[in-house]
């Protein structure tokens, strides 16, 4: 019972900090410390770290939201388009091997972390306005389409992909393309513990309840900070954050 209480506890608090700071899914870090530390069923530890997600995505949008951090028009935009083509990803990649790509969001997550540090992002929302409304909506749909290919094809990595594009491609501000991506992710999210709990059934309830509890908590705090540090500060903690999350799945992986 402790053991199960404590790594809940320390799944949660990585998930929530990669929630909150950087629009991070929390299946990177929970399913992985599940199966390894609780010898969980892969899909069901699954599905609880989507469940997860959900009110840590959606307290992380809030708090962004209300700090006028999000680009609700745009998100939707893209969220639709990443479903769409998730789903047909998720169908062709039937066909291909599993391990194909197997390592992708592990070392993404640890790269973007290090570009985060050595080249953070400064771009101002005066700048990032400046693209006209129609020119964005392009933008959204086909950056959706990648984001929906890759997270079709690997089965995970959105968040990070969303996080990469929002702000290198897309030219969005560091706060707002977190705002956004966890918005996003909030839906995404729900699609997605939602078929995993109506094809596998309900999982363990104190895991569930555990791990949603401590992933909220820990996104909640860490939505709070990055809304009120300035860019330097944020983009020096999201680096720290995503090199050691990167890390320690690692380590959990290879344990």
């Amino acid at each position: 019972m402790l053991t199960t209480i404590l790594v809940c506890i320390l799944a949660g608090l990585g998930a929530g900090l990669g929630t909150g700071f950087a629009g991070m899914s929390a299946a990177a870090v929970i399913s992985p410390m599940l199966i390894t530390f609780l010898g969980m069923e892969p899909y069901q530890a699954i599905g609880i770290a989507l469940a997860s997600d959900v009110l840590a995505s959606a307290i992380s949008a809030w708090e962004y939201h209300k700090n006028k951090n999000l680009d609700i028009k745009n998100g939707l935009v893209m969220m639709i388009t990443v479903m769409i083509f998730t789903a047909i990803a998720s169908f062709l990649s039937r066909f291909i091997s599993g391990n194909t790509m197997g390592g992708f969001s592990t070392v993404m997550t640890m790269l973007l972390g290090i570009k985060f540090i050595v080249r953070p992002v400064m771009t101002t929302k005066e700048k990032m306005m400046s693209v006209d409304q129609k020119t964005r909506i392009i933008q959204s749909i086909l950056c959706g389409i990648i984001i929906g290919l890759i997270c079709g094809f690997v089965g995970a990595g959105g968040g990070m992909m969303m996080l990469l594009i929002l702000t290198s491609v897309l030219g969005y501000e560091l706060k707002t393309a977190v705002g956004t991506s966890v918005f996003i992710m909030t839906f995404t999210a729900l699609t997605g513990a939602a078929s995993h709990f109506y094809l596998g059934g309900m999982p363990d309830l104190l895991v569930l309840v555990l791990c949603m509890l401590s992933t909220l908590f820990f996104a909640r705090v860490a939505a709070v900070f990055a809304n009120k540090a300035s860019a330097k500060t944020l983009n020096r903690a999201l680096g720290v954050v995503l090199t050691v999350l990167g890390a320690v799945i690692i380590l959990v992986k290879l344990f």
